[in-house]
């Protein structure tokens, strides 16, 4: 063998001419072809020569006294996320493995790759060594680690560039003099991209709720869409504090406190005339922090009753309890069945020059132009109750109380009502009948009860069939019939059915309110005074022709708005 042409030849390429693998002539061909095609030398000669991968790696490592690595015993979970970008792992084929203090180990096939050794530290700001691997199990590794990348980035589906283009996310500042954590050791671009891309596209499906949600080996993504939870996306379990950390950060929360609930708010500003909020909050799990975000948009408080779902006698009887100069409207019902937006789109309807409008809320979901709005804070003696005796010093046209939880609360409420103010508020309830017996049993006198309260609305919220694909459900008469519906009504029924197109999520698409509105009448108020219980209450409803949640549904279900099954999920009768 020529030794000088050997001698002319760098790193590994000799060793494989004098171990016999190549000729000089081939190993030379060989470099210029692999810097033309841009990829290591190890690499095209395994792919392009067919050279034995496992015969190579053992010539380098006693070439160069470097271990051989098994990659294949290595738990890929543990593999660093957010350090290096795929383009770079792609142009030298190498992959951060492991970091130990301030170095971080490299899997490479070529141990004299000292390119991409120096480039990798020039990104992470981090001392780069070389771990030895044999070329078709890192080829393997990095295939697996780049769709591990696009589920990351991409898992959401592909939102352009322009979608995050002029983005503005800051956090909102609910408590004074607390000072941002340093953030530079979170701000890493992958992260940022990602927890961008899923608050814009949680926006795109219209959902209400985010949820992060670290587990023992998985982690995900969780959208709640009309109503309904389901997975969007399973980032690398490895993300999960670099994730928490990010959201806690944009929320103006205490990063380094991971032991106790957090809460903070986002904005995000989608153009210059509309922004979404975020109330963020966490919760230390056995497996890390979840992190729950609830999305709420100001323009859904300015939709218009119209648009809520009330049938015409029942948005009349909360029309007029809203133009009555005092008295109390409640709106009762589940968590998450649209007692917000009822109260906010009865407010924007009153949200006029001439009056004065303070709310107490905890916290305050959306905020209106126009009323003073109050975050009641109890750690520094701020409730519901001690927000009501300031309003009342404010000279209040109309109070809105984000809930009524205790004695106190409700009579400074039915005192406000009594004493020439119109009050809004809610309960969790579940019927109008059951709202006046809480009460009751809160220890309200009954008079103040019966001669204070106007108006009770309670609500669900049922998913809308999809225009595009629902069909006509077929369903005998005699099961119409005992679920509640009347021969009069099933004349003109168009029952139908959810079917699911590309247009939709499981045949719905959006939600639509569904009420019970009673008004407090004259033979209600006596039933009241004379402490009747729900049941009694509930049935001289009915006599007077208030609708229960369960037929206001049916109506819903008759006009082809929701189906039978949706209705059966949502209503408790």
């Amino acid at each position: 063998m020529n030794e000088r042409a050997i001698g002319q030849l760098s790193g590994l390429a000799g060793r494989l001419v004098i171990e016999g693998l190549l000729t000089a002539d081939e190993a030379k061909a060989a470099q210029r072809e692999a810097v033309y095609e841009r990829v290591p030398l190890v690499k095209y000669l395994v792919d392009k020569r067919n050279l034995d991968s496992e015969r190579i790696a053992e010539i380098a490592s006693m070439e160069f006294g470097v271990p051989l690595f098994d990659i294949g015993a290595f738990n890929m979970g543990a593999l660093p996320a957010g350090l290096v970008d795929v383009a770079l792992v792609q142009k030298h084929h190498a992959l951060p493995l492991f970091r130990r203090g301030n170095r971080l180990f490299i899997a490479v096939s070529d141990p004299t790759n000292l390119a991409a050794l120096d480039e990798i530290k020039f990104h992470t700001g981090i001392n780069t060594d070389a771990v030895l691997v044999e070329e078709r199990a890192l080829s393997k590794v990095i295939a697996e680690w780049i769709d591990a990348q696009d589920t990351l980035t991409d898992g959401l589906g592909d939102l352009e560039s322009e979608d995050l283009e002029g983005i503005d996310i800051s956090a909102v500042e609910d408590r004074e003099g607390e000072e941002a954590s340093d953030t530079s050791s979170i701000d890493e671009t992958p992260i940022v991209r990602f927890v961008n891309k899923v608050l814009i596209d949680a926006i795109k499906q219209g959902a209400s709720d985010i949820h992060f949600e670290p587990y023992e080996k998985t982690y995900r993504v969780r959208f709640r869409t009309d109503g309904i939870l389901r997975e969007v996306v399973k980032p690398p379990k490895t993300l999960a504090p670099r994730l928490a950390a990010r959201l806690k950060i944009m929320s103006q929360m205490d990063i380094s406190e991971r032991r106790v609930p957090q809460d903070g708010r986002i904005q995000m500003r989608l153009s210059r005339n509309r922004n979404i909020d975020f109330r963020v909050n966490t919760l230390p799990t056995l497996f890390g922090e979840k992190v729950v975000l609830r999305i709420l948009d100001p323009s859904s408080a300015q939709m218009g009753i119209d648009a809520l779902g009330y049938e015409e006698e029942q948005k009349a009887m909360y029309l007029n309890a809203l133009s009555k100069p005092q008295g109390m409207i409640l709106v009762t019902g589940p968590t998450g069945s649209g007692k917000t937006v009822s109260l906010y789109t009865g407010l924007n309807l009153l949200n006029q020059p001439e009056r004065n409008i303070s709310t107490a809320e905890d916290p305050v979901e959306i905020n209106l132009e126009g009323i003073n709005q109050v975050h009641v804070n109890h750690k520094v003696g701020l409730g519901f109750a001690e927000a009501l005796r300031a309003f009342l010093r404010q000279d209040p046209d109309v109070i809105m109380v984000g809930e009524i939880r205790d004695l106190e609360t409700a009579e400074i409420a039915i005192k406000a009502a009594q004493t020439g103010h119109l009050v809004l508020s809610t309960l969790h309830t579940n019927s109008a009948a059951e709202t006046v017996t809480r009460l009751l049993n809160m220890g309200v006198p009954s008079f103040n009860l019966a001669t204070s309260v106007n108006l009770i609305i309670a609500q669900r919220l049922a998913r809308r069939l999809c225009k595009e694909c629902s069909e006509p459900a077929n369903l005998p008469l005699d099961v119409l019939l005992e679920e509640g519906f009347t021969e009069e009504q099933l004349q003109d029924a168009d029952i139908r059915k959810a079917v699911g197109c590309d247009h939709c999520k499981d045949g719905y698409k959006g939600r639509v309110g569904i009420y019970e509105v009673v008004r407090i009448t004259p033979t209600i108020s006596q039933l009241i005074l004379e402490q009747g219980n729900a049941r009694q209450i509930h049935e001289q409803a009915r006599k007077e022709g208030f609708n229960d949640i369960h037929t206001s549904a049916l109506r819903k279900v008759a006009q082809g708005v929701t189906s039978l099954e949706e209705v059966n999920r949502v209503t408790t009768d």
